[in-house]
C-alpha cells in the first residue's frame, strides 16, 4: 500500500492538534492491560483524560476496550479502575468493555451516546492515532474532536515515531479505502 506524502502529513497535522472544546464525553481509548494494570501507553492516556477531566472538559469519562482471550479485565475496566483510583467518582465514569480494535471499540461507544443523547466527545489518544480515530467517530455520527497525549511511550524518539507514523498512515488510508478496520498482522507493528 502506498503512503503518500499527503498523508503523512494528515497524520502529523492531527497529531499535533490538542483541541479541548467543551463536550458531553471524553472518549479514552483503550490500549494493552496487564491483569487490571494499565500499560505505559494506556496510562499515558488515563492520566491526560483525567487532566482533562478537572479541567471541565466535559463531565464524565468513557473507557473503552475489550480484552484479549484469557484476561480477567477488559481495556474498559483496567482504565475506569485506575481513574477510580485517582478520585474520579464512579458516577462519572461509563465503561464500554468492548472492542477489539479502533473501529469495533467506537462503534461500541456510538451506541452507548445514542442511548444516552450525548453527541459531542473530546476523543483522547496518543497523537498519530488522533486521525484514524476521529475520522471513525465522525463516520459514526459523534460530533468528535481529538486531544492527544503529549507524553508517554508513542511520543519519545524519532524512531519510536517514525514507526508509529507509518503504521497510522497505512492504517488510516486502508480505513479510508475499505470503511473497515485492518485486518491483524497487515498494518506494519508499532512499539
Amino acid at each position: 500500500m502506498m503512503i503518500t506524502t499527503v498523508t503523512v502529513i494528515q497524520v502529523w497535522l492531527a497529531g499535533h492538534w490538542d483541541d479541548r472544546r467543551r463536550s458531553d464525553v471524553l472518549i479514552v481509548l483503550g490500549a494493552s492491560q496487564y491483569n487490571g494494570r494499565p500499560s505505559a501507553v494506556f496510562a499515558a492516556r488515563l492520566d491526560h483524560v483525567l487532566d482533562l477531566y478537572r479541567q471541565n472538559v466535559a463531565p464524565r469519562i468513557v473507557t473503552v476496550g475489550g480484552a484479549q482471550i484469557g484476561d480477567a479485565y477488559t481495556e474498559g475496566q483496567a482504565g475506569a479502575n485506575y481513574l477510580l483510583s485517582r478520585g474520579v467518582p464512579a458516577t462519572d465514569l461509563v465503561v464500554v468493555g468492548e472492542g477489539r480494535d479502533t473501529l469495533g471499540s467506537l462503534q461500541s461507544v456510538a451506541k452507548v451516546m445514542v442511548a444516552h443523547q450525548w453527541r459531542t466527545a473530546v476523543i483522547v489518544t496518543d497523537p498519530w492515532h488522533s486521525l484514524r480515530s476521529r475520522t471513525m467517530a465522525r463516520d459514526l455520527d459523534i460530533d468528535a474532536v481529538v486531544s492527544s497525549v503529549t507524553v508517554g511511550p508513542a511520543t519519545r524518539g524519532f524512531l519510536t515515531q517514525l514507526r508509529y507514523i507509518v503504521r497510522e498512515c497505512a492504517a488510516y488510508r486502508f480505513y479510508e479505502l475499505f470503511h473497515r478496520a485492518t485486518p491483524v498482522g497487515r498494518a506494519p507493528s508499532a512499539v
